[in-house]
């Protein structure tokens, strides 16, 4: 009999090799340090019977396969389990970040349609206050005391599924596995559909990619990621931490999780990963650091490398919510490219991950309906990164507008078809085969004298020693705009410095043809970012706010 297409379907295996060992840790109470004490913990054997519990209450519940239900439950056990019970009960979950815009917010879940709502009483209290879900919501669990909106909770659920035995349902490869949002950073959040077939594709190429063995010990920084780990065979140290600020994190907390029980794996954004460099404690048993979401600027990269052992690996993947891995590129590489990348490059995030065909086409805003060859720059030329493979997702939830932007259909030549994903991205391959990223496509400015790319501009100004990070935008109207740069520096200046600052910007830019043709230096206080990661700088924000400050139209 095949086995089910499922991220949990090597879960009743784990546990039946190794039920005691542990599959997460997470904060719980805390000692006269104020430290957390990581009490909280589930065994793979723990994980793999309370989620067929679960599983089988849900069902019980109305909550089955095909069933999107929106998740909203802090990063702890609860929200493994949850998760785990619903990919074995064919539910789909709705994850939405939950510190975007309120609107964004409704607008999200009132695209996703959930018949059913898995939150905490204050994600319920907001369910009702707010509207969320209001006409399709009906079915309703608590992670915690119910109040006065009815439904069950989550205890109740587990206890009228106890004794129900292993839950799988025999899930095909094509069959919605998850709907996840996008962080909204360049828009308004959309749903992204992922298959059966994609998660199972992303734990093969992600063990592949960074040589992932059962037994290490991880500590994810951003929750989704945890949810490889127990199909990867490791231990996840959930960290002390508010996800949506990795910018924020208390790298004492981090530094200690990981000391104390011997974490050899971490995964954060390039926020996080500045947060730990910058507090310089040695991380003498980690192994492989992972930071992706937004390119890591190469001083960090070699600040957290002099914090790891000769023999340890900083990677630095590239991807999306919709593609994920794309191509990958080790600290060691990374930091070799740095001398290119400042002075005007791009950022190399190095080869494609096989089996993914990434093809570099024609910079263009419109549909492309069909795949031709004749899109595909030659190399060495800045074009959209487009993704072919078995991780690239297929369509937005309820947005066909979007999906035809970012989907083009190829026809393979031994018949049938395939989805080609537009990253939405720019970018262009050197002669070793390497990608070089070259910032996203709508904040491209269009000048008169043409096209700069965020990320061949700005890291240029970034080698400044008082500068923090900037920002190319583009003032004015498309293929006449002014391309004026924002600044945010690492600590507060005088007005004296700031005109200081800004003239030694301005000669900087100077020694490069493209970097010349910035016209205007803005300091800024502190740049908007994205919630997810703290790392996508809010460009649109930003080209506003200078069109202001400028007297002109954005």
């Amino acid at each position: 009999m095949t086995e089910p297409c499922n991220i949990a379907a090597i879960l009743p295996r784990l546990a039946a090799e190794a039920p005691e060992r542990i599959a997460m840790r997470c904060p719980g109470t805390r000692g006269g340090d104020g430290l957390a004490r990581y009490d909280l913990t589930l065994t793979y054997g723990e994980l793999d019977a309370r989620s067929d519990a679960i599983a089988a209450g849900l069902a019980k519940h109305g909550i089955g396969r095909g069933s999107r239900t929106v998740v909203m439950v802090r990063p702890g056990p609860e929200f493994f389990l949850l998760m785990f019970a619903l990919f074995k009960a064919g539910a789909v979950p709705v994850l939405v970040d939950p510190g975007i815009d309120k609107r964004a917010l409704k607008q999200c879940l009132d695209e996703a349609r959930p018949e059913a709502f898995v939150g905490i009483p204050l994600a319920q209290l907001a369910r009702l206050l707010l509207g969320w879900g209001r006409g399709h919501v009906r079915r309703v669990v608590t992670v915690g005391a119910r109040w006065g909106w009815g439904g069950a909770t989550l205890a109740q659920v587990e206890h009228d599924g106890a004794g129900a035995g292993p839950q799988l349902a025999a899930t095909a490869p094509d069959e919605i596995a998850a709907i996840l949002f996008t962080s909204g950073s360049t828009g308004v959040p959309k749903g992204v559909v992922y298959r059966h077939r994609h998660f199972v594709a992303q734990i093969d190429m992600l063990r592949e990619a960074f040589g992932m063995r059962p037994g290490g010990v991880d500590l994810p920084t951003f929750p989704p990621f945890a949810l490889f780990d127990p199909a990867l065979g490791l231990t996840s140290i959930i960290p002390d931490m508010d996800p949506t600020r990795p910018a924020k994190a208390d790298p004492r907390k981090l530094v200690d999780a990981i000391a104390r029980f011997g974490v050899t794996q971490l995964f954060g954004s390039p926020a996080l990963i500045d947060v730990l460099a910058r507090h310089g404690a040695k991380l003498p048993t980690v192994r492989r650091v992972t930071s992706a979401g937004a390119p890591v600027p190469p001083a960090a990269v070699a600040r957290m490398r002099a914090l790891l052992p000769d023999d340890a690996q900083l990677w630095t993947p590239y991807g999306a919510t919709e593609c994920l891995p794309v191509a990958v590129i080790e600290g060691r590489e990374l930091q070799g490219t740095r001398e290119a990348t400042e002075r005007g490059a791009g950022t190399c995030v190095g080869r494609p991950v096989p089996p993914n065909v990434v093809r570099i086409i024609r910079i263009a805003d419109a549909a492309i309906a069909d795949w031709s060859d004749d899109l595909v720059v030659p190399d060495g030329e800045v074009g959209e990164i487009t993704v072919a493979g078995p991780t690239a997702t297929d369509e937005y939830f309820r947005r066909p507008e979007a999906t035809a932007l970012a989907k083009i259909r190829e026809r393979l030549p031994g018949g049938g078809e395939r989805i080609v994903h537009r990253m939405g991205d720019l970018g262009w391959f050197d002669a070793q085969g390497r990608l070089w990223f070259c910032g996203r496509k709508s904040h491209r400015v269009e000048t008169a004298q043409g096209a700069l790319y965020t990320e061949q501009v700005e890291p240029v100004f970034n080698t400044h020693p008082q500068v923090r990070r900037t920002a190319l935008v583009g003032v004015g109207r498309r293929g006449a705009q002014r391309a004026v740069l924002c600044v945010e520096l690492h600590r507060k200046a005088t007005r004296r410095e700031r005109d200081r600052i800004e003239g030694e910007l301005l000669r900087l830019g100077g020694s490069y043809p493209h970097t010349a043709r910035v016209e205007r230096i803005l300091f800024h206080r502190g740049f908007p970012v994205d919630i997810r990661h703290n790392a996508k700088i809010g460009r649109e924000k930003l080209a506003a706010w200078a069109a202001k400050k400028l007297g002109a139209k954005a």
